[in-house]
């Protein structure tokens, strides 16, 4: 006698049809303005802010209208269909935006069209933060929304468990592993920058930022990747990342 499969299909709670409905409303209440712009989100545990405002003054130096809305903790629905309404407004062709795992979880990107899902490292902050599997379920959720370019770091612990996601159109891995995409072939940390060697192919290029730190290096050469993805040339790439100075 053949065996029933005892696993029920998940239903969906009240509470997430609630959330995503929220979504939907206020993408129609500001005229649905992100179909006209490139969506970027950046995702993971750490760097997400760093790699924004690296990507952002990549486009800027490639001539690009872009805004960018950057955080390391949750981004509420509301103020993210804001920025993007702002956005349009000031004439942004495209949009740079941190994903949380939080704001993951709770569909607040849910509908969304994302041109770019790029992933910066997978680094559970605390002994009381969610569990593996909860961050994975959440963090995965944006390369589950078709993007067109996925990004990934080949040197995160948790690389394979992401490594099964690819874009509708390209998808590039970055790191100091050797078939990575984007690689990082060595890096020079200074007490007031860092400078680092990429290869992509046979064409080798070096970028530097005021920014210091081992975790740098790899926040650079994601932002480097995701804008190889876009065509842009490495020249534009390394005075974009040069550009980025914050407020200290």
């Amino acid at each position: 006698m053949e065996k029933k499969n005892s696993k029920k299909p998940k239903k969906t709670s009240l509470k997430v049809k609630s959330q995503r409905a929220r979504a939907k409303l206020l993408s129609s209440y500001y005229g649905n303005p992100i179909r006209d712009m490139k969506l970027i989100c950046i995702t993971g545990t750490t760097g997400k802010s760093t790699v924004a405002h690296f990507v952002h003054e990549i486009l800027r130096a490639s001539g690009a209208h872009v805004a960018v809305l950057a955080s390391d903790g949750e981004i509420k629905t509301a103020i993210l269909h804001k920025f993007f309404s702002n956005a349009w407004k000031a004439g942004s062709s495209y949009v740079v935006v941190t994903a949380p795992a939080d704001s993951l979880k709770n569909n607040v990107f849910y509908n969304l069209p994302v041109s770019v899902a790029a992933l910066t490292d997978f680094v559970p902050a605390s002994l009381d933060a969610p569990s593996v599997e909860e961050y994975l379920e959440s963090e995965s959720t944006l390369f589950k929304m078709s993007p067109e370019i996925v990004v990934l770091n080949e040197d995160d612990g948790n690389y394979l468990d992401f490594s099964k996601f690819s874009g509708t159109k390209e998808t590039l891995t970055y790191g100091k592993t050797r078939s990575s995409t984007l690689r990082i072939d060595s890096a020079k940390l200074y007490k007031k920058g860092t400078e680092v060697s990429l290869s992509l192919g046979s064409a080798r290029f070096t970028v530097a930022s005021f920014l210091t730190g081992e975790p740098i290096v790899s926040y650079m050469a994601c932002a480097a990747a995701i804008a190889t993805a876009l065509k842009i040339s490495p020249e534009v790439i390394a005075d974009g990342i040069a550009n980025y100075a914050p407020e200290q």
